[in-house]
């Protein structure tokens, strides 16, 4: 049998293979149509007095279901209209769930939002170890929350806790972590997991599960703690007040959707499950009308666009391979970058500067945050021994012979580039790529010094480059295309949002943050307190303040830039004069531990 999108097939030992598989799309989404093509699927399968078990998969080729179709719920125009979705959608899940013949999730890839409310209401689930399977309800992100039984199945599937850290976060877990959490019931290698589910799905035939209450399925994991607080009032106020204290930590009630996800999952413990799908469809319907999923959505929108694009006009061009990357300067920002190139780009980097001392303050700081995620347990020590072997230290050009791209990281002094410009042409190939980080000073100034200005560039990364996900890519007039479409794809190997601008003084992200960043220090030498400032700006909504941000880009970098968008557009770029101050006290930021705020 098959429908659009969904085929049957009918194997000797009863178990119906279900294949979910759109035609011309690279990954399944739930689309407005799903509804009628899964009622009928199952329909067909109940009927079917061969058909034993069932093993529901896909037949993409590296994802299980991503989720809804993200376009169809934003042509949602009402908050009733947002609540039907929701409700059609509990129908398709509770008829795969009260399915008498066990029905079994054969994951591989990727299993999001929809996908994973699909598989939870199957009656097991089985996943493949593949690097690519990931796991998740990432609906906060979108301003969203999980529509299709996700805020109670997922708590009675792991408990209360653990649900609450992946719908909140809106993060994707691996197979590992999610067997952990007892989410799957068995992570197995790719070329067998059909089989595997099959025969799981076999097995039982004669005890299809029955959905329990939230204090059965707590009881029966023996989740000590969490039933202890769950079975009561007061633990229950205390369990979600902390969640709601965690979480204002980091939202400072900005986004709707999770103070809602945290509402409607107490309402399923305490009022039960019909009643937690009814608020659940509630919350979606009023969410999907606000101004936040409006704008995070579109955000979604334009990063995914954003990954598809060259950052050339010409579709013929094609980035050169990039095999090896040089890094001048060892500083934080440096180092950084050497990070997210070796760490996430998997590409090797020679990191120079000017002395020993230097070379080695970069590589700790870099061996500082491998360690980090080996206390995370993202890593294992053997891991993180063989990734620092990925970055090499000098302090000469030797070893820059065969490099494609050099990244200078340098204090903001046009002489200093410019000599760089002329000591990595004499050192590397004839078209190696000479990409600044430069801030503020104009790209056409420093291709001035090359010999090849069509391979000079901008790659503007920001701090802390591991955690910050925009690049701002700078090109003149005479940058090639070749080398402006190489640095875009070595922008999203490393992990990165990355925009591509044209060559003026401060760039895009300089010219808008400049005013900002002034005004909160005209405040300071006014003495309103750097607390205060930082605070309501976080509040408003920003991830960090604009005295914090000074402190991660270095208050002498922000005085030289000052200085240069001052010279370019006059006096409403300026700062005040108290800086210069900080500066001849030694207070440069975080790189020296000192700067508006104290280090440790």
């Amino acid at each position: 049998m098959a429908n659009e999108g969904l085929t049957i097939e009918k194997r000797g030992d009863g178990v119906a293979i279900v294949r979910m598989d759109i035609p011309g799309e690279p990954m399944n989404t739930l689309k407005s149509d799903f509804i009628d093509t899964f009622t009928e699927a199952f329909s067909s399968i109940e009927s079917d007095a061969d058909i034993k078990a069932v093993v529901f998969t896909s037949g993409k080729k590296d994802s299980f279901i991503a989720g809804a179709d993200i376009t169809m719920l934003e042509a949602v125009t009402s908050a009733e209209e947002g609540e039907r979705v929701s409700r059609e959608g509990h129908k398709v899940m509770n008829r795969i769930e009260s399915c008498p013949k066990p029905v079994v999730a054969a994951i591989h890839g990727v299993a999001l939002g929809g996908g994973l409310e699909v598989a939870l209401a199957c009656h097991a689930r089985v996943v493949s170890d593949s690097k690519k399977t990931q796991l998740g309800l990432p609906e906060a992100q979108l301003g969203l929350l999980p529509g299709g039984g996700g805020t109670q199945r997922l708590p009675r599937q792991i408990g209360v806790q653990a649900a609450l850290d992946l719908m909140l976060t809106g993060k994707s877990i691996n197979a590992k972590k999610a067997l952990k959490l007892g989410l799957v019931d068995d992570v197995v290698p790719p070329s067998i997991l059909l089989e595997t589910a099959a025969t799981l799905a076999l097995s039982r035939i004669d005890h299809v599960p029955h959905r329990e209450s939230f204090i059965e399925q707590l009881r029966d994991k023996e989740a000590v703690t969490e039933f202890a607080l769950s079975k009561n009032p007061v633990g229950r106020k205390i369990l979600f007040d902390q969640a709601r204290k965690q979480l204002h930590k980091q939202t400072r009630g900005n986004y709707p959707a999770q103070d809602l996800i945290i509402d409607i999952v107490k309402t399923g413990l305490e009022d039960g499950f019909e009643a937690g799908l009814a608020a659940e469809a509630r919350g979606f319907g009023r969410l999907l009308t606000t101004p936040e999923a409006a704008n995070l959505m579109s955000i979604f929108f334009a990063t995914t666009a954003l990954k598809k694009d060259s950052g050339v006009d010409d579709p013929n061009v094609e980035p050169r391979e990039v095999k090896k990357v040089g890094m001048l300067g060892a500083g934080l920002m440096g180092a950084g970058i050497a990070y997210v190139t070796t760490s996430v780009a998997k590409i090797p980097v020679r990191l120079k500067d000017r002395d020993a001392d230097g070379v080695m303050a970069g590589l700790r700081y870099i061996r500082g945050i491998i360690e980090g995620r080996v206390k995370r347990k993202r890593l294992s020590e053997r891991q993180a021994d063989a990734l620092m072997l990925q970055t090499t230290g000098a302090t000469s050009y030797e070893g820059f012979q065969d490099i494609e791209v050099v990244i200078e990281a340098v204090f903001e002094d046009l002489s200093l580039k410019e000599r760089m410009v002329r000591d990595v042409e004499e050192a590397g190939p004839d078209d190696v790529i000479f990409a600044s980080n430069t801030s503020s000073l104009p790209i056409t100034m420093i291709a001035a010094a090359s010999k090849h200005p069509e391979t000079v560039i901008g790659m503007h990364y920001f701090s802390p480059v591991h955690k910050m996900p925009l690049l701002e890519i700078i090109v003149t007039d005479q940058t090639a295309d070749w080398v402006t479409a190489t640095c875009v794809k070595l922008g999203k190997k490393q992990g990165k949002h990355v925009i591509v601008v044209k060559d003026g003084v401060g760039f895009y992200t300089s010219r808008v943050l400049a005013p900002m960043m002034n005004e909160a220090a005209h405040l300071v030498a006014e003495g309103v307190p750097i607390e205060k400032i930082d605070r309501a700006m976080l509040n408003w909504g920003f991830p960090v303040g604009p005295i914090k941000l000074t402190d991660e880009v270095g208050i002498d970098v922000g005085a030289k830039v000052g200085k240069i968008m001052v010279d370019a557009f006059g006096d409403r770029m300026a700062g005040p004069d108290s800086m210069q101050a900080l500066i001849d006290d030694d207070r440069l930021g975080r790189k020296n531990k000192r700067g508006f705020y104290l280090y440790d």
